[in-house]
């Protein structure tokens, strides 16, 4: 056996808030050998990504850390910033959560796979950018030449999260510690990325430290995994181990919640909604395009678009980033114009409706964002974040619209004394639950959700999922579901529709599509679904694979 990259032991990181230590992780202890993945696992606030930031000192100021770090047999805890600068990049690189956030915007993204070479290697400029174009060849970006002058914002989420990795790799480091590097990327740029981690790792015989809550992707790639909650560490063994044979309760209960592709409950409309009931929202031959900006030329985002969703149904759409879908949902409530076709809310055409005719339309509408942290106001209570839309709809105001918001809290169960509470007071989860009960604050008949779940670790998710399904069951509203997650739509919808390039390739009943799909992009996207069976996502993966080389 060889030496362990890196060995933790009894590591305990907390923070100083308001003349008090809180425990963030407590006695953390775990090696990790060349060639090994470690996965982290475990719920939002449950110290994965303190762990890992902790391990290089990227922690804010007001942390403290204890206990021993050695990468390579070097102790990183309290070593002088020199040290570190030395250590990080070049023997440790990280790969973040939000690439976006994490590289500089104001410098080109070869510029930035340039500096950490230079940083750490005796380089000229021309040399240096000569490796940067063979990083960004490497991991796949198109054209890597005319994107090594490209900013970040002028790159896709996949393209961006392979910059990072391209910047990560640059030293060849013996450890790369990847925070949830997969979180909001389609199914198939996900299997691309895992696919180059893993050649790299084999390539490189690097260490990886996986921090993640998508347990299909630590079915994919781990060798070890940890599992914690409220920074402790409550199972430790190997892929095998945990997946097939866990012994905590948290465990157990973590993996229940994995939303399973193909094992869902089959659910059934009462009656078929397609005789004798009208459609709640219709779209025929609906074309949309963003126009010219400068020198930017007009762009068609979606062409020739048919889909219809009766009452009480619910419809997923979804295809890879880019496709199309979010730029559907937000033209059927009329966020956005469209080119050409027609689009029908509850019998009313609201093809070139002007703004007074859509403030009409939307009492029927509700829309639950993606980020429900920037749709929501942050210097609005959530009460009446909630309660604005009764109220400028002229519906209630004063105690009447105070126990309306508060019927609205028990519905998406939270307490109702929330209502006074902040969004950053609240958890990710909660927020989504602030965003359904403002989507539902009218009764509404059309409700679009839009990717409601990609950053809701799987208890969380599991929770939201039951709890929207309890909602429709109950107000019987038609919803248009929009996800790239297609174990989550296997769960909720009873049809799907398929999208590819602004065009729809396949749409029909839910186990039709997911079993026998006819079209080959719709089986492209599920050949890519990693399943959180480490022998069974195996056999997947190889025969993937196997269809791309023929």
């Amino acid at each position: 056996m060889s030496e362990p990259i890196l060995k933790v032991k009894d590591f305990t990181v907390e923070f100083w808030v308001d003349g008090v230590w809180y425990p963030a992780a407590v006695n953390m202890n775990f090696e990790i050998a060349p060639g090994e993945v470690l996965a982290i696992v475990g719920e939002s606030g449950s110290g994965k990504s303190t762990t890992g930031m902790g391990l290089m000192s990227l922690l804010a100021s007001n942390a403290r850390m204890s206990g021993s770090v050695q990468v390579k047999g070097h102790e990183m805890i309290g070593a002088k910033p020199a040290v570190l600068r030395q250590y990080r990049g070049k023997e440790v690189a990280y790969i973040f959560q939000e690439p976006m956030t994490a590289l500089n915007p104001v410098y080109t993204i070869g510029f930035q796979v340039v500096e950490t070479l230079r940083t750490h290697f005796d380089m000229g400029p021309n040399q240096a950018k000569e490796r940067a174009i063979e990083l960004l060849t490497l991991v796949d970006i198109p054209n890597p030449s005319g994107s090594f002058d490209k900013y970040p914002h002028q790159l896709s989420g996949g393209q961006r999260q392979r910059a990072m990795i391209a910047q990560a790799l640059a030293c060849d480091p013996g450890l790369l510690v990847a925070d949830e590097p997969t979180t909001a990327l389609d199914v198939t740029v996900q299997a691309e990325i895992l696919d180059l981690m893993r050649g790299l790792k084999d390539k490189l015989n690097s260490a990886i430290l996986l921090i993640t809550h998508d347990m299909g992707v630590v079915a994919d790639m781990a060798d070890e995994i940890l599992v914690m909650k409220d920074g402790l560490t409550v199972e430790h063994g190997s892929a095998d181990q945990i997946f097939n044979r866990p012994s905590h309760p948290y465990t157990k209960e973590l993996l229940a919640a994995v939303p399973k592709l193909g094992t869902s409950a089959i659910r059934i409309l009462k009656a078929d909604p397609s005789k004798g009931s009208a459609p709640v929202l219709n779209l025929e031959n609906v074309t949309i395009e963003y126009p010219k900006r400068g020198r930017i030329p007009a762009f068609t985002a979606v062409k020739e678009f048919n889909l219809q969703i009766f009452p009480g149904e619910i419809v997923g759409l979804v295809g890879e980033s880019g496709s199309g879908k979010t730029t559907v949902g937000r033209a059927a409530i009329g966020l956005l114009p469209i080119k050409e076709g027609k689009i029908e809310i509850v019998g009313t055409d609201i093809s070139h409706a002007t703004q007074k005719d859509l403030y009409a339309i939307r009492r029927h509408t509700g829309i639950v964002f993606q980020d429900p942290a920037s749709s929501l106001n942050p210097r609005l209570p959530i009460g009446e974040s909630i309660g604005e839309p009764i109220f400028l709809a002229g519906i209630a105001k004063g105690e009447e619209l105070n126990r309306k918001i508060e019927d609205l809290l028990a519905q998406v169960e939270l307490p109702r004394s929330y209502r006074n509470r902040y969004p950053h007071e609240l958890s990710g989860g909660q927020r989504q639950r602030v965003g359904i009960a403002r989507a539902l604050a009218l009764t509404p008949d059309l409700l679009i959700a839009d990717e409601p779940t990609s950053a809701l670790d799987v208890s969380v998710q599991a929770r939201f999922l039951d709890l929207l399904q309890e909602l429709q069951d109950k107000l019987k509203f038609a919803c248009l579901f929009i996800s790239h997650d297609l174990a989550v739509v296997d769960i909720l919808t009873h049809r799907i529709a398929v999208m590819q390039d602004g065009r729809l390739v396949e749409v029909g009943e839910r186990d039709q599509i997911l079993k026998h799909a006819k079209d080959p992009y719709t089986q492209r996207l599920i050949a890519a679904v990693p399943v959180p069976n480490p022998a069974e996502q195996k056999i997947r993966r190889e025969a993937r694979l196997a269809a791309a080389k023929k």
